[in-house]
């Protein structure tokens, strides 16, 4: 997957701490909230034009604008509220509510105010969003939400959301990376059993996915606790 990156997996003999281990493991190896939006803006600069249906056509012309604002850094919040000319995600996704375009209005908000630190307002936009039927994409917004509470340290809810999506159309791609960010929930609350459970299946299930390459560290280090 896109901006997913070999690094050096944590000695199994590392001590674990439960917050600041977990947030940087996440940035580093779990292409975690960047890593979600980019994912999403790929997915849907192609997806979008053969989805969307004919009755929302004016939607999908201004949603293209607005995907182009997400694409860089410095115009996410045009991206967002608009730019006087074109209007953003959050009022596509008000003005066409039940329509396709507004749907993936609402994914696009989520990970923009995930970067943005708005944790709140990404779960309240990504709660909004309806699956579509996308193998990659529906793992990966459920996966979002488990990014939003992981962050308000909300590490239970996360789990729930990590354990959702790992199996909503499971696939090489979205399962492995969402088992990964379950494993390091668990052992943020110290539930190093079920941590090591979470890194064995990518190991068994997902043996040739990116996420399987280091998973032994991370399996060591997890029974060293037990």
């Amino acid at each position: 997957m896109s901006n997913n990156q070999k690094h050096k997996a944590p000695s199994a003999g590392a001590k674990h701490t439960t917050n600041g281990n977990f947030i940087q493991e996440n940035q580093k190896s779990l292409v975690f909230i960047i890593g979600g939006i980019v994912i999403l803006i790929l997915l849907y600069i192609g997806y979008q034009r053969f989805y969307l249906a004919p009755r929302a056509e004016t939607a999908a012309n201004q949603l293209f604008k607005a995907e182009t604002y997400a694409t860089i850094d410095s115009l996410q919040q045009r991206a967002i509220d608009g730019d006087g000319s074109y209007p953003g995600f959050k009022e596509i996704a008000a003005e066409y509510e039940n329509t396709k375009s507004a749907n993936i209005a609402n994914a696009y908000l989520g990970g923009l105010y995930l970067r943005q630190g708005n944790y709140q307002e990404a779960i309240n936009a990504l709660e909004k969003y309806t699956n579509t039927g996308s193998v990659i994409l529906d793992p990966l917004v459920i996966g979002l939400l488990g990014d939003a509470y992981v962050e308000l340290k909300d590490y239970k809810k996360a789990a729930s959301f990590y354990k959702k999506a790992t199996d909503k159309n499971a696939n090489k791609f979205t399962s492995p990376l969402m088992l990964k960010k379950l494993g390091l929930v668990y052992e943020a609350q110290n539930d190093f059993k079920n941590a090591v459970a979470a890194y064995k299946r990518i190991q068994s299930d997902y043996p040739d996915s990116h996420e399987a390459t280091a998973i032994e560290s991370y399996i060591a280090r997890a029974e060293a606790q037990l």
